[in-house]
């Protein structure tokens, strides 16, 4: 049997769930890191840095030899400049959601791949 083409550092369902709807092979391997937010730190670079710690949390873990695509993800709500961490239960949840209602909102994904180092290919040009 092939394994999957794809390593998907992060546990959420619905991410698995969009990769098995384009058809991506892959297999969930979540990682823990700390997601918390740096002082002054804008949103985009909160979930950049987030994602690509998470892509490099699970490449590190691999043995060389098992290496394949890791892809992982981070979305945040921010209202003001100021982001919205995951709630951690149903009131903090509640409590978010009544900030937010009736107000313009951001939401903010970051994408990070990690690959194994491809060769160098030539590539055609046209004259």
């Amino acid at each position: 049997m092939t394994p999957p083409v794809i390593l998907l550092a992060s546990a959420s369902p619905r991410r698995s769930e969009l990769l098995r709807q384009v058809g991506v092979a892959h297999e969930v391997r979540p990682v823990d890191v700390d997601e918390s937010v740096w002082p002054g730190e804008a949103p985009a670079a909160y979930v950049l840095r987030l994602a690509e710690a998470k892509a490099d949390a699970l490449w590190t873990r691999l043995a060389p030899g098992d290496r394949r695509p890791v892809l992982a993800a981070d979305t945040t709500v921010a209202l003001e400049g100021v982001i919205f961490g995951k709630p951690a239960d149903p009131a903090e949840a509640r409590s978010m959601l009544s900030h937010l209602a009736g107000r313009t909102h951001e939401v903010h994904t970051a994408v990070a791949l990690r690959q194994p180092a491809a060769r160098p290919r030539a590539c055609p040009r046209a004259a």
